[in-house]
């Protein structure tokens, strides 16, 4: 029997005219537009990508959006220069850097630099503090995508054992605190696997909800699958001019009981949940003002 489709792009789709009608009661009330701004630094096509799909989805829930397009020559110094500029601009509510970002600039400063207040990515150190404290001023937007589709895949989270592939600080990290704490599908058991984890296999069938977020294409086959397992797949990668996940997506889902597919499952959510964050960077603008 095959596995139950979680469609990602159907839910985002739900969220964000929830959040459009919201979005416009918000302006309403206060005057205040939210608005995001994207800085894209070089000419990554999967990048221009990324950000055209979200310029277009904060359009439609009625968020503004503006995005700054940098050479691939600009500096560390410039683009630091370029941040400081967005985060002194009370118009703008959230700011997003696109990554990749090239070589010559070191990611981990750039994203320290954004305030934390206009952080709606939740990489800058602060906001991961308080994210693992379970008093999260944004969650970040992977992370609470892969939540969402849980729930509302009505899959039972406490008590279950989680198992994450991949220990990245964008999703491995921050989606294992988030299930391991106390709260709404959430209060899970949770192992993060990584490069040096022994036996891969045999922890991966332990799993009752298996979440693969480690780039490698369909590395996750049907025997490292328990069945009747919820599985959610992160990754997106390019195979044979074909976008695969992490999953072997035909033979997982023979054994699966529910499963994202890869293109639409967490893509989509992860910007439905980028449009909520900038909201929640209005509001709290608004209150500190």
């Amino acid at each position: 029997m095959s596995a139950r489709i979680i469609d990602g792009k159907l839910i985002a789709a739900s969220i964000r005219e929830r959040l459009r009608d919201t979005v416009a009661a918000f302006t309403q009330t206060t005057g205040v537009t939210p608005k995001l701004a994207a800085v894209l630094v070089g000419e990554d096509p999967a990048s221009q990508v990324y950000v055209r799909n979200k310029e277009q989805a904060c359009t439609k829930a009625g968020i503004l959006s503006e995005v700054h397009r940098l050479d691939e020559a600009t500096t560390q110094a410039d683009l630091l220069r370029f941040v400081a500029r967005l985060n002194n601009d009370p118009s703008v509510h959230g700011i997003l850097v696109q990554l990749p970002l090239p070589k010559h600039i070191h990611q981990i400063t750039v994203l320290d630099a954004i305030h934390p207040l206009k952080d709606v990515d939740c990489f800058h150190p602060e906001n991961v503090g308080l994210l693992f404290q379970n008093r999260p001023r944004f969650l970040p937007c992977t992370p609470q995508g892969i939540q969402v589709l849980i729930r509302e895949s009505g899959t039972a989270v406490n008590g279950a054992h989680v198992v994450v592939l991949g220990r990245s600080e964008i999703v491995g990290k921050p989606v294992g605190i988030m299930l391991l704490q106390k709260g709404e599908t959430a209060n899970a058991t949770v192992t993060i696997c990584h490069r040096g984890t022994r036996n891969l296999p045999e922890v991966t069938r332990s799993a009752d909800i298996l979440i693969a977020a480690i780039g490698r294409p369909e590395f996750v086959t049907q025997d490292m699958v328990r069945k009747d397992a919820v599985v959610i797949d992160v990754g997106i990668n390019r195979q044979n001019n074909k976008l695969v996940g992490d999953v072997a997506f035909e033979s997982v889902s023979q054994i699966a009981s529910a499963i994202t597919p890869v293109p639409g499952g967490v893509g989509p959510m992860t910007i439905a949940m980028l449009l909520e964050n900038t909201l929640s960077a209005a509001r709290l603008a608004l209150k500190n003002t």
